[in-house]
């Protein structure tokens, strides 16, 4: 049985820019390649969910525009099942500016759009899609009220949820009474809590001061070195797969989505779910571009052997 993974979250047209390096204030650089490919974190993590095995449902918007409708034609060509994507008559589509240097190092710029008017009550009217799911997964690309109404539901019908607070920001501290997991980066996760993550001890601080807040369950991705976890039964680290890195963006995307492919409900398999993420996420940074780089599952265990 593959899991069953809803994700609520954001749908950009990416452009990159290929640079030798960043410019500075002021300075004018001629870029080296052009690319646009689908792209939005919401989108990024539908994808590595749905090509890692999961049967995956989206919830998201779009302008009534070209962007937009690509967007949805790219999620369906994974088998994603589009039907919750509402098209917003005013407001274009999402879309992000990507600056990559000759490092593999990027800087992102994003337009919100379309993204940005996803209501609380166009959720709820979804109640059904997400009360199927075995995880309900949202990044902060979209509104943090559709965020809350869409945990909220999840919890009535025992669905287990997953935050990635990314982009980092203030977060309503309801949200986090209801998040059975939360995904962040070690400056995400400073962040949230005001501790600095520098080692295992300030990641277990971490992780007390996530309890406190009403998340039992936390993983913090801390790039090419690894991933932390801690839950109800345990935390550990779990060593990233050294690979030489071309293109990072969609790293941490990648994780979540093929994570949230083999984890079990109760997280009773996270440290080998785990290992299964940072492979995928491993595949992806070798490649470029964000989705065009995701790997399916063919890919994942070819390269675990």
């Amino acid at each position: 049985m593959s899991n069953k993974v809803t994700v609520l979250g954001s749908l950009n047209v990416d452009t990159t820019l290929r640079v030798a390096r960043m410019p500075q204030p002021g300075e004018t650089l001629s870029t080296e390649n052009k690319s646009s490919a689908a792209g939005g974190k919401g989108a990024n993590q539908a994808v590595a969910a749905a090509r890692a095995g999961a049967e995956t449902r989206f919830i998201g918007k779009v302008g009534n525009d070209d962007a937009g409708r690509f967007m949805v034609e790219s999620l369906k060509d994974d088998g994603i099942d589009t039907s919750a994507i509402i098209t917003d008559p005013t407001i274009g589509t999402g879309s992000a500016f990507i600056l990559l240097d000759e490092a593999g190092q990027n800087s992102i710029l994003v337009y919100g759009g379309s993204n940005q008017q996803i209501k609380a009550e166009e959720v709820m009217a979804v109640e059904d899609e997400i009360a199927k799911a075995d995880f309900l997964i949202t990044q902060f690309e979209t509104p943090q009220a559709a965020t809350l109404a869409a945990f909220t539901v999840a919890k009535k019908h025992h669905v287990t949820t997953i935050l990635n607070p990314a982009p980092a920001a203030k977060i309503d501290p309801e949200i986090l009474k209801v998040t059975d997991l939360v995904v962040p980066n070690e400056s995400e996760s400073a962040i949230l809590t005001g501790i600095e993550v520098t080692d295992e001890a300030s990641m277990d601080a971490n992780a007390a001061k996530f309890r406190e807040l009403g998340v039992k369950n936390l993983i913090i991705t801390i790039g090419s070195k690894g991933a932390y976890y801690a839950t109800a039964d345990g935390s550990g680290f779990v060593p990233a797969f050294k690979v030489n890195a071309v293109d990072t963006t969609a790293a941490g995307d990648t994780f979540i989505g093929a994570l949230s492919s083999q984890l079990k409900p109760d997280l009773s398999n996270i440290a080998t779910a785990l290992v299964f993420a940072q492979r995928a996420s491993s595949l992806t940074v070798q490649g470029l571009g964000a989705m065009p780089s995701i790997p399916t599952l063919a890919k994942i265990e070819a390269a675990s052997k």
